[in-house]
Order: C-alpha cells, then structure tokens, then sequence
C-alpha cells in the first residue's frame, strides 16, 4: 500500500486517522497482555500497539514473528498514547494496527542500531550501510543537506555561476601528492584527479564568467588525521575585479547566512581579523582556536641574564602559564605533557610552580633573581604553572600552540557551544621546506604577491608577502584564498622563484601562461571545506562522521575492500604491471 507519511512525523494532529507506514523494527516489546513494536524510519521513532486479544490472529503471529531490523508494512488507527513520552517526538501518540505485513527480514546486526554504541571504527566503516541508519548520523547528513541548500541559494543569489570542471585533469605540482590515473589511449601517460580546481577556475575567469562557484570532490593523497580523507568536498569560489577585502565581506555573508539558517545564531560581521605573524606568536599556530586564552609569552631577552643556559642561550624563549596547574599536574603529569612536546620538535619542557609568591621546580634556582619581573610580565597568580620551551621560534611556536590546546582540552577550559570565526591574513609567500630543502609555496603558486615585496622574488623569499586570506573556526581551517597572478610576467617570476626552469614551467603550466596573454582579468577566490564546516556544526571531531562513504586511516574502504587488485587483462590495456612484492 502507498505510504501515507513518514513514521516519526506523526504527531497529536493525526488522532484518528487510518495511516500506512513503512520502515524498520527498531525495538519489539511483548508485555504478555499488548506487543509493542518501535518503527523506525528516517524520521524518527512511532510505537505500535498489538493487542492478541482484539487483533487479527494474522497481525499478532506476524507481531511475535518479528525482529529487529525487519522491514515492514502496517496499517492502523492513530490513538493518543496513554504515557506520553516526551523524549520522542511521536511520544504523545501510537499506531493500533490493523494489517502488518514483513518486506523483509534481518540477520543479528554486528552492531545495535542506536545513538552512543562502542564500537570500533573499521566495524562501523565494514558496515557503513548499517551505520548510517543510526539517528545521530542520519541526522548529521540532514545536516549537510541543509548546509549545502543554505550555500547554493546564497550564492545563487549573488549571480554566481554553478560550472562543473573537470576529474581528469593534468597532474600539476601544487603541494600534496596527486592520484593518478592512467590512460587506455594514451598508453603510458596519466590524469590526475584534481587537488582542486585551482587553475581551471582560474580560466573560468578569462572566460569572462566573473563569478563561479562549485561544490566539487577533490583528492589528495596526503597521510590521513581526524580533519582530512583522501577525497573531500569544498566549496569553491572565483570572482573577477573584486578586491579581498570584497571577497572577504561576500564569504562572511555566506557564513552568516548558514549560521543563521541552520544554527539559529546570529554572526557578528565583519569577522575579527589576526596576522599570520600574530597567530603564530600569540597562539602558535596558524588555525589558533581562540575560545580559551592561554596564550604564548615571549620571555627570550627577560631570561637572557639567567643562569640557566638553556634560556640565556637559546634563539627563542616562550611559556604558557596554566592557571591553577600548580595543584592539577604532577610531575608525573608534567613528564608526560614533556614526551608530548617532543613530538613537535621540543628537546625538552621546562617548568616551575608559582605558590606564595616564589617559584618551586626542577629549573627554580636559576630564576630566582627573576621573580619580580616574571611574575609581573606573565601576571602570576597563587598556584599557576608555567611551561618553557626554550629553542628556535618555529620550534617553541609550535610546541606550544599544541600544548596549549591539549591542555584546554584536558582541563574543558574549551566553550563547545561557542563558533569562533577568525580571519588570518598576511601571510608569507613561501616557507622553508626542510625535507626539499627549498622554500615552496605557502598557498600556491598562483597566489598574487604584495606590491611593495614582489621584487624579492629575485632575492630573500622569506620577505615575500601573498594577498592571501584564511578562514578559521574554533582551531580548524575552514578555507582559504588570494587573490592571484593575472599578468604573465609576474607569474613566470614566481614559478621562477620556485625553481621552475622556463621549459619546466612552459610544460608544466604552459596553458595558463599562454591565457595570460589574452587579457586575463585581475581575479581571486576561496574554497571552503564543506566536511569540516558540517562536523563542527555537528560538534564532531572526524570528519568521517559527515562523508556518507568514507575511507579509513589507511586510506582504504573496509567496506568494498577498495583499493584492491585488478585482472591481469586490464593492466595489460593499460600497459601496466605490478611488482610481485607490491601486490602481496
């Protein structure tokens, strides 16, 4: 029969009306006298009622039949229910069946079906079809629905154009590893899939389209954490003649609007703005999540007199001061922040208890004489602790940052309700590379340099500026954009700059060089991670929990066994073959 409506939005209005439902056996209850049953749909919860005694003997032997995770079919009188229950929505009604049919039936889940289980990942990721049926992560692809409806309406409304680029595209170095594809017409050469799509956008705008966007999948192979999946989705944005100050005030309306639609909170506009040079000293990092305090301190030329060499010589000095730590961290506790440090290139953690105006601790002799002025630079309180790291500025920046956030976790000093959006601008062209041992792109080469420092692409790249612009919420990036080189020679300077020998960069981005030649529009954008913004929504920490299908931290899909191998045949039409140690 035609499903009158679905099960979990029955509500008080519909007493006394016949309805057909249809979905799964969330629950079955025989108290002796009435079987209950929970039909669950993507709605919500509706209890049914049997009765043996009144009821068709068919409905009540298909009732005792039933399991859970059964579909079915039934049909019945909607009655208000005699004990309300106020944490369902349908809980001031029940269904009296009349008719109940089996569509099908279920084996015993690996799992229950319900909010809050314990289970592993690889589990719920091998059966993700049974996983999604869960309310909570039902309700969080309800989520981005809405997230996404909210964003194409907004930009829709700004005449942005919706343009599909391409998935098979040129592998170009822009930072992270492409995924190649190889080509069965082309033996022996590949397609990328796109990191994004950065400079067919860009081309979108020598078009003449002006304003694009795209909600678009992008891929990279980079090692996975908890914010990051080889494939992902972004939202993103190119416009023409706009300044970034422009582009900034359109993305904050955006933002606004999917705030207020889907949280019921009113952004305060326009967004707080911090230098990258700010953040990284304040907070060290580039993304700081500035819902708690606990910034970083320099102390460097205040502890240049001490007699502790490891402060008097060192290129940088920095602390946090953990209020109340005193008394909450052992030193059993401080050894283990210290082993957490070192991940983060720290040699070591330096620490004192500040408790009655003296300091106590393994490093408390060789600041004795400093007391007074540390207490005052870092307003010392009755049973703060203060954590040192005393090495280069990166390195204490860094070590740090992530302390500082670890502790703020460990402590709940952190307001989960809170959405704070924050602006990082001026930011450096380039950064040094350790592993390639070079400077590369910050961004991407493609991002259009300050005016004033430009020239220094032919000398000490660190003093390049970028017109770049990032957005950040509650200690993520959300997104990021610049505006971009639209003038050939400017950009054969950057590549240049980036160790780009003129053949090299004629081969590697010689169509965009030779766009560049037909009246390319000043222009610059954004994208924004659509599957950060909707976890953080969702109050998530994995963006696994907002990707329908989503691979694991090997990269792999314990559900289709993806990556896997493939016949022999299909190697051979592409010309490819595997080493016997690879495959095993």
């Amino acid at each position: 029969m035609k499903r009158s409506m679905y099960a979990g939005r029955v509500r008080q209005e519909h007493i006394g009306q016949t309805l057909t439902l249809k979905g799964w056996v969330a629950r079955r209850r025989d108290l002796g006298g009435l079987i209950f049953i929970d039909l669950r749909d993507r709605e919500g919860i509706m209890q049914l009622v049997i009765n043996p005694k009144t009821s068709p003997k068919p409905v009540v032997a298909i009732a005792e039949s039933l399991r859970s995770e059964f579909v079915i079919e039934t049909t019945g009188l909607v009655e208000k229910r005699e004990q309300s229950n106020d944490k369902l929505s349908t809980g001031a009604v029940e269904l009296r069946v009349t008719e109940l049919t089996v569509l099908n039936t279920s084996k015993t889940t690996p799992f229950e079906i319900k909010d809050g289980i314990d289970v592993a990942d690889d589990t719920r990721l091998r059966y993700r079809y049974l996983d999604l049926r869960r309310p909570e992560m039902l309700e969080n692809f309800k989520l981005r629905a809405t997230v996404t409806h909210c964003i194409r309406q907004y930009l829709d409304g700004l005449d942005f154009i919706d343009v599909e680029t391409p998935m098979l595209s040129k592998s170009t170095p822009e930072g992270a590893r492409d995924y190649l594809v190889p080509s069965r017409v082309n033996q022996g050469h590949f397609y990328a899939l796109p990191q994004s799509p950065q400079i067919t956008k860009q081309l979108l705008m020598s078009a003449g389209f002006d304003r694009y966007y795209q909600i678009v999948k992008c891929f990279r192979d980079e090692d996975l954490r908890g914010d990051r999946q080889p494939e992902f989705t972004q939202v993103d944005l190119e416009t023409s003649f706009l300044s970034q100050e422009e582009i900034q005030t359109l993305t904050e309306g955006l933002l606004a609007r999917v705030m207020k639609e889907v949280k019921g909170i009113e952004l305060s506009l326009p967004l707080p703005r911090m230098t990258y040079a700010e953040a990284m000293n304040r907070y060290g990092s580039d993304k700081p999540d500035t819902r708690f305090e606990m910034c970083l301190q320099e102390i460097t030329e205040l502890v240049k007199t001490s007699d502790f060499k490891v402060f008097s010589q060192a290129p940088a000095v920095k602390a946090i001061v953990v209020k109340g730590g005193a008394d909450k961290y052992s030193r059993k506790d401080i050894d283990k922040l210290t082993d957490y440090a070192k991940q983060f290139g720290a040699k070591g953690l330096a620490w004192v208890k500040f408790s009655q105006g003296e300091f106590a601790g393994p490093i408390a002799k060789f600041l004795t004489n400093l007391t007074g002025d540390l207490t005052e630079r870092l307003q010392l309180v009755d049973k703060d602790l203060l954590l040192f790291v005393a090495d280069d500025l990166e390195v204490a920046n860094q070590t740090l940052g992530a302390l500082r956030v670890r502790i703020a976790k460990d402590n709940q000093l952190i307001d989960e309700k809170a959405f704070n959006f924050l602006w990082i601008v001026d930011w450096p062209m380039f950064e040094w590379s350790e592993e390639e041992g070079r400077y590369t792109s910050a961004h991407h080469p493609f991002t259009l340099p300050t005016e004033d420092s430009a020239d220094h692409l032919e000398g000490d790249l660190s003093h390049v500026r970028a017109i770049a612009y990032d957005i950040v919420l509650n200690g993520y990036e959300l997104g990021g954009g610049s505006l971009r080189i639209n003038q050939r020679h400017l950009q054969e300077r950057m590549l240049k700059a980036l160790g780009f020998s003129d053949e090299e960069a004629k081969e590697q981005f010689g169509f965009l060089l030779e766009a560049m030649d037909y009246g390319f529009p000043p222009h610059g954008g954004l994208a924004l991670g659509l599957d950060r913004l909707v976890m953080l929504l969702a109050g998530k920490d994995n963006i696994r929990e907002v990707i329908a299908f989503p691979k694991n931290n090997r990269a792999s899909d314990p559900m289709t066994q993806a990556p896997s191998l493939v016949a022999a045949n299909q190697l051979e039409e592409l010309a490819l073959q595997v080493n016997e140690k690879d495959e095993e």
